[in-house]
């Protein structure tokens, strides 16, 4: 599968998100998590790598099967209120 830069930039945004669980990538771009991993890993600088594997290795909020709440979206009390 041939990523554009944009598709690339999103993924590592993504994976750098403490909410967005993998399995949100993978419906998005069709990447496991082991293939996000690799994308990482190629289009990074080895230290910011490392400091991402160090982050996201069994962050609850990064895999589904560990999250404790459903909802992954967190809304400010006053979001969408009119003044």
């Amino acid at each position: 599968m041939k990523l554009s830069e944009s598709d690339i930039s999103r993924i590592i945004e993504m994976a750098w998100e403490d909410r967005t669980p993998f399995d949100a990538i993978e419906s998005q771009f069709g990447l496991t998590q082991d293939k996000v991993v690799k994308v990482m890993r190629e289009n990074l600088k080895k230290n910011s790598f490392n400091l991402w594997r160090k982050r996201v290795r069994g962050r609850k909020t990064k895999h589904s099967e560990l999250r404790t709440f459903k909802v992954g979206r967190h809304h400010s009390y006053d979001q969408n209120k009119h003044k």
